[in-house]
């Protein structure tokens, strides 16, 4: 936190409150009876309501007193450490975003402001009960082995197999005695000293490397070929952490990892950590957030918003699969939690571990600087070894119409099915087909909200818009001419590859993974522990597959459309084919039977591809920086995407146009200002969508330009602007 000469306010003190509410200021009032101090979480008025807000620091308004609100009360949880003010602070500023928000992202919880909740718990008391039954001593064994602590009915209930009469008997008898205790309960403490698996002298390495990193602050690249251990390795980073009595923090990219990971935590430090995503209830996330800042849990497992959570001591941060695009937020605040979770960590004096097969090139260009140490793992664990790479050349093959499997592919599958092992057939493009069209007039159905086509899933008898969410029913006849049976599904989604796959293999079970197709993250997961367990011959996934998920029998992975991710100009497309392709093929053989990955492409001799096949990943990750740096893009220069949105195009297009006339403030900086154009997808929930994108030299202060260039701007109607420091997508 920046110095302040007042730290403390006694009753009726001026003090300025930062609240979650979109202002663009701190709101000044009177510390309330008892005072307050910088940090304290407030409830205060604002017109007729009652918010939530921060004591920020001294009122600088210098308003009379009179003329200045109290705070209502002070609430009843752990202040505002310096270092979340420090980097909520540093936050707003790197990403251009107002306090308010960062501050609404630090205080997601539900019932802040309604206190600790009381909850009915049950202590031994000093009488026997008058009559001894098999169910009152199976109670009172319960008691004893929990130590005699206090115990909510429920507990005591499945931990002794009893209805809830014979706890509420043996009370009204003085055996148990009725009281109070808060709701939100600490966290099992986990063992750092129980006996994790054990580790190959590559693992041990790993973990001797980053034990040296000491402990402050400091960033270690994990780098460890797919089915190599990283998880043990940096879950040794963890108990060393705890050993220390601070507390750490895994970041995970796909909630359907969390359940196994979960249990692999468990099995390491004997009990399970926190968690932080939205599959949990809002009376768990008001607990962790209440435990994260008192120190009453010691490891959080979570989602990107985990990172704004108040930890009391954070020594340590992980970010499992750091390349993952999904740790990118596109709306509200625009962070990516690869980024925060180093700036956070700098800020508490904690270790970041990156950990990836495929890093991300800001990372290994990090790494290559000596900005970050680097740690890597040349081999799978135990007998497993990498799969075998192989291409398939469509530019020579006829494929019947309506088919995508290549005969080679289909014998693979076939080998696989006649030995009892499993495969993965890989498409990333969710649905039926991506365009629905009509052969009497060529109309295409599109979204009624977006410039988008609506995609037909079959399986829930549904077109989907993938921009917005909308969905309609699918036409029986076209909605332009009215023909009757004429719409026609043009190209594969996962759920057609499921078709073609039932008729060629009618006797296998076939499993499909797509976010879509599960209600709760309940059921997807219990989907991927049935097909780890055998419950599928043949798996068809789209990118949900390729994070980290570990199937014991699969051994062949066909990767439908190589080169789908390399159509487009996008900067990072190359990165990404490589990252999501090499990461999907590492699903296969993982354990003590030989895998084989099959690349079906009309591009053999495109450098990406045989990037992948050769696996000479430093070799690809160096081309690809010398094209970056030739072209001083990302990671060695700064971009920038300016984002207007309207009802009205004709609003959206004019601000853009104000803004590109008037570049002074960038051209400082020597920054160049490309657009306005049409966003790639012009128009989203009935908003059509213009973008500008700023380019400036690696070193260059562009937040500071950029704030000075839209100073001035003033907007019209519903108009609204965003910006994307360090864009990841140009959609």
């Amino acid at each position: 936190m920046q110095a302040s000469p007042v730290s403390t306010f006694a009753p009726g003190e001026p003090l300025a409150v930062l609240t979650t509410q979109p202002l663009d200021r701190l709101l000044d009032y009177r510390a309330p009876e008892g005072g307050a101090v910088i940090g304290d979480f407030v409830e205060v008025p604002l017109g007729p309501r009652k918010v939530l807000g921060c004591v920020w620091g001294p009122s600088e308004s210098g308003l009379p007193l009179e003329k200045l609100r109290a705070v209502i009360r002070v609430l009843d949880v752990p202040p505002m450490r310096d270092e979340l003010h420090s980097f909520l602070m540093r936050a707003a500023e790197y990403t251009l975003t107002p306090l308010s928000l960062m501050l609404f992202l630090a205080t997601r919880a539900p019932g802040l402001s309604s206190g600790p909740a009381m909850i009915r718990v049950f202590r031994l008391g000093d009488a026997e009960p008058v009559r001894m039954t098999d169910a009152r001593r199976r109670v009172l064994d319960v008691f004893d082995s929990y130590g005699g602590s206090a115990l909510t009915i429920g507990e005591i209930t499945r931990a002794a197999g009893v209805t809830s009469s014979v706890v509420n008997t043996m009370a009204a008898q003085g055996a148990l005695i009725e009281g109070e205790a808060p709701k939100d309960q600490p966290y099992p403490r986990l063992d750092p000293e129980l006996a994790g698996k054990p580790l190959s002298e590559d693992q041990q390495a790993a973990v001797d490397a980053l034990a040296a990193g000491g402990d402050g602050f400091g960033v270690t690249l994990l780098k460890g070929v797919t089915g190599s251990g990283k998880t043990e390795v940096y879950l040794e980073a963890v108990a060393n952490c705890l050993r220390q009595g601070r507390q750490a923090l895994v970041l995970l990219p796909e909630i359907g990892l969390t359940e196994g990971f979960l249990e692999r935590v468990e099995a390491r430090f004997g009990v399970r950590p926190g968690e932080w995503h939205s599959g949990v209830t809002m009376t768990e996330r008001r607990r962790l957030w209440r435990m994260a800042g008192e120190g009453r849990v010691s490891m959080v497992v979570g989602a990107r918003s985990a990172l704004f959570l108040p930890y009391r001591d954070l020594g340590l941060i992980v970010v499992d699969e750091e390349h993952d695009t999904s740790y990118k937020q596109d709306d509200g605040v625009m962070y990516n939690a690869r980024d925060m979770a180093v700036l956070r960590a700098s800020l508490a004096s904690a270790q970041v571990v990156l950990a990836s097969a495929t890093p991300s090139l800001e990372s290994w260009a990090n790494a290559e600087a000596g900005k970050y140490k680097r740690v890597d793992l040349h081999a799978r664990f135990g007998v497993a070894e990498l799969p075998k790479m192989r291409a398939l050349d469509l530019r020579g093959q006829k494929l019947p119409h309506g088919r995508w499997i290549a005969p080679a592919l289909k014998d693979a599958v076939d080998a696989r099915l006649a030995a009892g092992e499993q495969s993965l057939l890989f498409l990333n493009r969710r649905g039926y087909a991506p365009v629905t069209t009509c052969r009497a007039c060529g109309h295409q159905i599109a979204c009624e909200n977006c410039d988008s086509r609506m995609v037909e899933h079959r399986f829930l008898n549904r077109l989907m818009c993938h921009q917005c969410g909308a969905t309609a029913p699918v036409p029986t006849a076209c909605p332009e001419c009215k023909t009757e049976g004429s719409m026609h599904p043009i190209g594969p989604g996962v759920e057609r590859l499921d078709e073609e796959t039932r008729s060629l293999w009618p006797d296998a079970r076939v499993a499909v993974l797509s976010s879509d197709l599960f209600g709760s993250a309940r059921a997807l997961k219990e989907q991927i522990a049935a097909i780890a367990a055998g419950a599928a011959d043949i798996v068809i996934g789209t990118q949900l597959v390729a994070k980290g998920h570990n199937f014991p029998l699969l051994t062949l992975v066909g990767v439908i459309d190589a080169d789908l991710g390399l159509h487009g100009g996008d900067l990072r497309a190359a990165e990404r084919t490589f990252q999501l392709i090499r990461q999907v093929a590492g699903r296969a053989g993982r354990h003590d039977k030989p895998g084989l990955a099959l690349l079906q492409t009309h591009q053999p001799d495109h450098p990406v591809i045989q990037a992948i096949l050769s696996g000479d990943d430093e070799g690809f990750w160096q081309a690809e920086a010398n094209e970056r740096k030739a072209l001083a893009m990302p990671p060695y220069g700064r971009l920038a995407g300016i984002i207007l949105s309207s009802t009205s195009l004709e609003h959206a297009f004019e601000m853009g146009n104000l803004l590109a006339r008037n570049p002074e403030a960038l051209h400082k900086i020597g920054a160049q200002v490309y657009g306005p154009a049409p966003a790639p997808i012009a128009r989203v929930r009935g908003r059509h969508r213009v973008r500008l994108l700023v380019k400036a030299a690696k070193g260059a202060p562009l937040q500071q330009a950029i704030r000075a260039w839209l100073a001035p701007l003033k907007l019209p109607g519903d108009t609204r602007l965003a910006v994307d420091i360090d864009p990841q997508s140009f959609w």
